[in-house]
């Protein structure tokens, strides 16, 4: 599986940003899905994950009812939508797939895509 992340950019505080997750091979549906993020000087830490049906997701603390994440298995696609970002929300964000919706560390997730860039201003 291939993994590319996407819809990074520039918000202000308080601002809303969608990011994509484009996967190909056709056992995209066969994998839980997770959202890290890593800011400069910090270990990559967990953000969101959702369930190979999209039927779960949960979520780190930090972003728990601001941000929601979703899947279109037809489209091979995940996304993170993230509301209300503040600051500390600025980081490069993945998007990972593994076996299990448990996972929670990185060397747990078997695929990784290049980052995207999410940087919130004050």
């Amino acid at each position: 599986v291939q993994l590319q992340a996407s819809g990074g950019g520039l918000v202000q505080a308080g601002g809303s940003l969608r990011l994509s997750c484009a996967a190909s091979g056709r056992t995209f549906s066969s994998y839980a899905v997770g959202w890290f993020r890593q800011a400069p000087g910090k270990e990559r830490e967990f953000v969101a994950a959702i369930i190979r049906t999209g039927g779960k997701t949960r979520y780190a603390d930090s972003v728990k009812g601001r941000f929601t994440t979703s899947r279109d298995n037809a489209k091979n696609t995940v996304y993170l939508q993230m509301n209300s970002l503040k600051p500390e929300d600025t980081a490069v964000y993945y998007c990972t797939a593994g076996d299990s919706y448990y996972y929670s560390v990185p060397p747990e997730y078997e695929y990784w895509g290049q980052g995207t860039q999410v940087t919130v201003s004050s």
